[in-house]
C-alpha cells in the first residue's frame, strides 16, 4: 500500500495547505490526513500535540511531502517539509517525520526532525535562506533500505550563494550526508558549484536511482538553462554513487541550451523493465523544461524522457510538447508545459507498456478563452511508445469539476499513486479548491473517481491554498 498510515490496507490521502493561517499566524501551514474507509480525518501543524515547534508567520508547513515506510513497520510514515522555518535565522528550514501506527499518525513513535546545526542530523549550519525541505523524496531501495532525500536549494557553498545541496538519509534515524556539486567523496558529482544553481530544488527516485534537479544551472552564458544529475542508491564511502549529468548542451539530449529553459524544474521517475529484460533495474526519468521556447513560441514548455540503465548510461526516448505529432491541444506562449509532472508504473515487475507507464504534465499557463488566462490544465501521456498514441486532456470545466476562471493554474499540483492521479486545485475561486483523484486511463474530459474538498467528508471548511500539495 503506497499510503497507509494506520496499516489497515486502505489507502489514506494527504493534502497540504501551506498558506493556511494557524493560531493566528498567516501562511504557517497545515496538512490534512483523510483516512480511507471513512475512518476520519486528522489535522497536522506545529500547533498539533506531539509536533515540535510552533506555528509562525510564513513557515509554510507542508510545502513538500513524502510518504514512505521509514521504519519498516508496515505503516506509512509522512515526511513534512517546512522550508521557511526560522531557526535563529530566517528561512533555514527543516523536515519532520511523522510516524504511522495502528492508531494512525501521531499514535506511535515521537516525531523525528532533520535539520542543520551542531549536533543535529544534517551537517553544516542552519543559514538564512537555506530552505531545507523545499523538495522531498522517500522510499525503499532495491535492497529494502529506506531512504529520504532532502533538497536544500538555498544552501551557500563557501561564498557561493544559492548554490544548493541535498541530504541523503540512508535509513530511518540515520544522519543525513550532504552532497553538492563540488562533492567528490562518493565519486565526482556532475557540475560545478555556481551562484543561483539551486541544486536540490527538485527530486525524484526509484528503488534503483534518484535524480536531482539544478534548474538554475548556467550552461555557458545561458543562465537558468538547467541540468539534472542521476545517482545510484549504492553507497560509496557512505555516499550515494553519482552516475551521470545531463543538460541540453549534450549531443545525447535534444534541444539547445537557452536562457530560462529551466531544464529540471520538475522531475518524475519510475522503475522500468524494457522488452527482453528479466528484472527491473532501469528507470524512466521525465524532465520538465517549462521555459522551453518552441520556435518563436516563448515559454511554451516541453518534457523530455530518458531511459537510465543500472550501469548509469542513458538514452533519450521521447520529446513531448503540444506540437508533437498526434498530441492534443496546441502550444502557446506562456503555457509552461511541464512546470509540474508526475508519473507512475502500475506494474513495475513486468515489461513496461503504454498502459502501465503514464505521465501527467501540468500546463498551468494554458488558456482556452481570452477571459480565462492561466486557467491551466493537465495532459496525460504514455511513457512508452508514441506520446500522441493515447494522450488525454482535462481542465477546469472539462473533467476537472468547477467553473473555468482566470488564474486557476490547473496543473500546478500533481501527485502519482499506483491507483490514481491526484490533481490539486488550490487557486482560483475558493469554491473550486479541492483535490481530485483521476484514474490514469481517464478519457479526455473524464470525471474524477474521488474528490476531497474543504467542508465535505469530515474535512473542516475554510482554506487558503487547499491542495497545493497532495499525496
Amino acid at each position: 500500500m503506497d499510503s497507509d498510515f494506520n496499516g489497515d490496507g486502505v489507502r489514506d490521502t494527504v493534502i497540504a495547505d501551506p498558506e493556511a493561517t494557524v493560531a493566528g499566524r498567516t501562511r504557517a501551514g497545515l496538512v490534512r490526513i483523510v483516512y480511507g474507509g471513512d475512518k476520519g480525518t486528522l489535522e497536522l501543524s506545529q500547533e498539533t500535540a506531539g509536533v515540535p515547534g510552533a506555528a509562525e508567520d510564513d513557515d509554510q508547513y507542508g510545502s513538500a511531502l513524502a510518504v514512505y515506510d521509514a521504519d519498516g513497520d508496515g505503516c506509512s510514515d509522512l515526511a513534512v517539509g517546512i522550508p521557511y522555518e526560522d531557526l535563529d535565522t530566517a528561512d533555514a528550514g527543516l523536515v519532520q517525520i511523522n510516524y504511522g501506527s495502528a492508531a494512525g499518525l501521531g499514535g506511535g513513535k515521537a516525531v523525528r526532525e532533520h535539520l542543520q546545526g551542531a549536533g543535529k542530523s544534517l551537517g553544516g549550519a542552519a543559514e538564512t535562506g537555506d530552505r531545507t525541505g523545499y523538495a522531498l523524496a522517500g522510499g525503499r531501495t532495491a535492497a529494502g533500505v529506506s531512504y529520504l532525500l532532502i533538497g536544500v536549494p538555498g544552501e551557500s557553498i563557501g561564498a557561493v550563494e544559492d548554490a544548493g545541496a541535498f541530504f541523503y538519509v540512508a535509513a530511518d534515524g540515520a544522519t543525513g550526508v550532504g552532497i553538492n556539486q563540488d562533492s567528490t567523496a562518493g565519486g565526482d558529482v556532475p557540475g560545478v558549484v555556481e551562484t543561483d544553481d539551486r541544486y536540490g530544488a527538485s527530486l525524484a527516485a526509484t528503488p534503483t536511482h534518484f535524480a536531482v534537479g539544478t534548474p538554475g544551472e548556467a550552461l555557458g552564458t545561458r543562465t537558468f538553462a538547467g541540468g539534472v544529475a542521476v545517482f545510484s542508491h549504492t553507497l560509496v564511502s557512505g555516499l550515494p554513487k553519482p552516475l551521470l549529468g545531463m543538460g541540453q548542451d549534450l549531443d545525447a539530449v535534444s534541444g539547445a541550451e537557452e536562457v530560462g529553459d529551466g531544464f529540471g524544474i520538475s522531475l518524475a521517475m519510475v522503475p522500468y523493465r524494457p522488452s527482453g529484460a528479466t528484472s527491473t533495474t532501469a528507470s524512466l526519468l521525465a524532465v520538465g523544461v517549462p521555459g522551453e521556447d518552441l520556435s518563436t513560441t516563448v515559454d511554451a514548455g516541453a518534457v523530455q524522457v530518458f531511459h537510465v540503465t543500472a550501469s548509469g548510461t542513458f538514452t533519450e526516448t521521447a520529446w513531448i510538447d503540444q506540437n508533437t505529432e498526434g498530441v492534443d491541444q496546441e502550444s502557446d506562449a506562456g503555457d509552461f508545459f511541464g512546470q509540474r509532472i508526475a508519473a507512475v508504473n502500475s506494474s513495475p515487475n513486468t515489461v513496461a507498456s503504454a498502459t502501465t507507464t503514464r505521465l501527467a504534465v501540468g500546463v498551468p499557463g494554458e488558456e482556452s478563452a481570452e477571459e480565462h488566462p492561466e486557467k491551466g490544465g493537465v495532459q496525460i501521456f504514455p511513457l512508452v511508445g508514441s506520446p500522441g498514441a493515447s494522450d488525454q486532456w482535462i481542465d477546469p470545466g472539462y473533467g476537472i469539476p468547477g467553473t473555468p476562471a482566470p488564474r486557476q493554474l490547473a496543473g500546478m499540483s500533481l501527485a502519482a499513486t499506483p491507483s490514481a492521479l491526484y490533481v490539486g486545485m488550490p487557486y482560483g475561486p475558493a469554491e473550486g479548491h479541492a483535490v481530485h483523484a483521476f484514474p490514469w486511463n481517464v478519457a479526455s474530459g473524464g470525471e474524477p473517481t474521488a474528490t476531497f474538498r474543504p467542508g465535505e467528508g469530515g474535512i473542516p471548511a475554510g482554506d487558503v491554498a487547499f491542495g497545493a500539495v497532495a499525496r
